[in-house]
């Protein structure tokens, strides 16, 4: 063999070894940590732990009844559905950003509202300081499928520049139920 191969293959195995015997001193070093604590240490620890755990969940005044505590979310989502006629279909979220004081997550929503169909994204900042917290929606983008209507298409390009969401969802239920009844008005008529 040559003697250049022969010096590649002594210099990985020396890698290889040192590698093993930094592993082997972090596997003895955890060992030893371990065996710091006694086994009734840990168990009490654990204890504690759970104790403390319940302790706070019923301070906060968690249902010890989930089902029924999702049954009743459940009824309030059917309501509200049935009230403005919003069915979401689908919803993402991804955290773009995180930093100490706030953090930035892009939103992607779908959905019926009457008849229509619509997709928003958005970008949604939320900061907090001591006291408060404050959420800004940022990159508002709307997608309506109701035709070429003009007033709909300049109603969204508003939205999406004063990006308020609250706007957009009952001027949505109001237009799409009025825009149900035209519909089925001018199928009656053909």
């Amino acid at each position: 063999m040559d003697n250049s191969v022969c010096q590649v293959y002594e210099d990985e195995i020396q890698a290889l070894e040192e590698e093993i015997k930094l592993l082997t001193e972090k596997y003895e070093d955890g060992q030893q940590e371990s065996t710091f604590y006694s086994d009734e240490e840990i168990l009490m620890s654990k204890k504690s732990f759970w104790r403390e755990f319940r302790g706070e969940s019923e301070g906060h005044g968690f249902p010890s009844d989930l089902k029924t505590q999702l049954e009743s979310l459940e009824r309030d989502l059917s309501f509200l559905m049935k009230l403005t006629g919003i069915h979401f279909t689908g919803h993402s979220k991804k955290t773009v950003e995180k930093t100490r004081n706030g953090t930035v997550q892009k939103h992607r929503l779908s959905g019926n509202c009457h008849s229509l169909s619509f997709q928003l994204k958005f970008q949604l900042l939320e900061m907090q300081d001591k006291e408060n917290v404050s959420a800004v929606i940022t990159d508002l983008s709307i997608i309506v499928e109701a035709g070429e209507d003009l007033k709909v298409k300049e109603f969204v390009s508003s939205t999406e520049e004063h990006g308020s969401l609250l706007a957009f969802f009952r001027s949505l239920s109001s237009y799409a139920e009025w825009y149900e009844h035209r519909r089925r008005t001018f199928l009656h008529f053909k």
